[in-house]
């Protein structure tokens, strides 16, 4: 991709599952990573398997539901690797519940990772962005907040909301240079899923369920997203903001 090499990239829930995929893409395409996690271990062992493989790559412990926290963070990792050009919001969280069955105290969980969290990340990061006149910040949404899905209410509606947060600060920040884009993906086979869906036999009839509701006859994997994020971090994406791109084996389809 064009534009990235020796740009730093800041991936929070960088460790596992889809962001750690996109923590090394970012890296393969020369990008300094700063890995975001509440898992120290893990977030070590990402920044270890990045520069084993040549990357350039950092971590703090941070979590993202506390503002302070998160402004801190990003000071730290720009004080090592420099200004950060591309933010991908990815850490998210949620367990599948009918929402007739939840409580005010699990809502609330539910939007001060999935929609507080990221909000708290763009403005400590954007602030920055806008004074130097570029960046590019990429939502890892859903297509859960596109047509919504059972048993993640409140989810549905945090990364809804999400997206619209996109387009609407996408179009404050655009004369700045600094560009919003969603990308959604579908059901995807990671350590969030396996929690989300369980083990055993029922674990297996939702996963089999999911698998016969996509076209292209499969869950996706953590690798098929990086490329997406990859691209709108890079020059090649320097005309689209405010866009959502669904990435889910023909699951959603949008036009």
């Amino acid at each position: 991709m064009k534009g990235l090499k020796d740009k730093v990239a800041l991936v929070t829930g960088g460790a596992s599952g889809i962001g750690l995929a996109i923590s090394k893409r970012l890296a393969e395409e020369g990008m300094a990573v700063g890995v975001l996690d509440l898992n120290k271990e893990a977030a070590a062992a990402a920044v270890e398997q990045i520069k084993l493989a040549g990357g350039k790559a950092d971590f703090e412990v941070v979590d993202i539901t506390d503002y302070e926290a998160v402004k801190a963070a990003v000071a730290s990792i720009e004080a090592k690797l420099g200004p950060v050009w591309t933010l991908v919001n990815n850490a998210g969280w949620d367990t599948p519940t009918a929402f007739l069955k939840t409580t005010p105290d699990f809502w609330q969980k539910i939007v001060n990772i999935n929609y507080l969290g990221p909000i708290h990340m763009t403005h400590a990061v954007v602030t920055g962005m806008a004074q130097r006149g570029g960046g590019r910040v990429i939502f890892i949404a859903s297509d859960a907040g596109r047509v919504g899905s059972s048993g993640e209410v409140v989810y549905s509606g945090c990364k809804g909301a999400t997206i619209a947060f996109a387009k609407a600060l996408a179009r404050e920040v655009a004369r700045n240079n600094v560009l919003l884009n969603c990308v959604c993906p579908g059901p995807t086979n990671t350590p969030a899923m396996d929690a989300f869906v369980g083990t055993g036999e029922q674990g297996e009839k939702i996963r089999n369920a999911m698998v016969r509701g996509v076209p292209l006859g499969r869950i996706g994997e953590p690798d098929d997203y990086p490329g997406m994020v990859a691209f709108l971090a890079s020059d090649d994406a320097s005309f689209m903001t405010g866009q959502t791109v669904s990435i889910s084996g023909g699951l959603t389809m949008h036009g």
